[in-house]
C-alpha cells in the first residue's frame, strides 16, 4: 500500500511540474485598482492557497457554531 501512495505522489508531482513549466507566460490580474503581473502557475497556486485558507476558516467556524449549539 505504501508503494501505491508513493506512486500517486510522484505522478501528482510530475503533473504539477508539467503545469508550472507549461504556464510560464506572465498574466495580469486586476482587482479594483490593484494589479499584479505574475506567471499563470503562481496565480493558480495563490488562488488555491487562498481557497484552502478560506475553506478552513469556514469549516472551523461552522464546527464551533455547531459545537456551541449542541453544548447548550
Amino acid at each position: 500500500m505504501r508503494y501505491i501512495y508513493i506512486t500517486i505522489i510522484v505522478v501528482v508531482t510530475i503533473i504539477l511540474l508539467l503545469f508550472v513549466f507549461e504556464n510560464t507566460l506572465s498574466t495580469t490580474v486586476s482587482f479594483f485598482s490593484a494589479s499584479v503581473t505574475l506567471p499563470l502557475s503562481i496565480i493558480v497556486l495563490a488562488a488555491y492557497v487562498i481557497g484552502i485558507l478560506t475553506g478552513g476558516v469556514v469549516v472551523s467556524s461552522l464546527r464551533a457554531l455547531i459545537h456551541g449549539a449542541t453544548k447548550k
